[in-house]
């Protein structure tokens, strides 16, 4: 014979808990969000990176396509700029760039060279 599970009862105090602690998760997120903006803006007006539009730029002008997406990370020993960026066959193609001198470090994605503009 199977039994019927009870439903689980959470106490009021144990769901207030489990809310504060998603609050604070997305708070720490948020001011994570924010820290890094500053870190960005630091290192470029320090001279330490590139200007993200100058790598927009020059992807658009080597490719038929539009970005979609762009991100600093600085979590490594080496400044990294992700640019994903989706071409006019709706090819989705992810650059990594060394923000610190914008060379380009690698791409993932297929598509990439029919979407090269001649």
């Amino acid at each position: 014979m199977i039994r019927a599970r009870r439903p689980c009862k959470i106490s009021a105090m144990k769901s207030f808990q489990l809310v504060a602690a998603t609050v604070l998760l997305i708070a720490a997120a948020a001011a994570d969000d924010a820290d890094l903006g500053q870190r960005q803006r630091a290192a470029l007006a320090n001279g330490r990176i590139v200007p993200l539009k100058a790598l927009l730029d020059r992807i658009e002008a080597d490719y038929r396509g539009q970005v979609l997406a762009a991100e600093f990370d600085d979590s490594e020993d080496v400044l990294i700029y992700e640019i994903v960026f989706l071409t006019a066959d709706g090819a989705r193609i992810e650059f990594e760039f060394d923000a610190a001198s914008g060379y380009l470090l690698k791409t993932r994605g297929s598509g990439l060279e029919g979407a090269r503009r001649r």
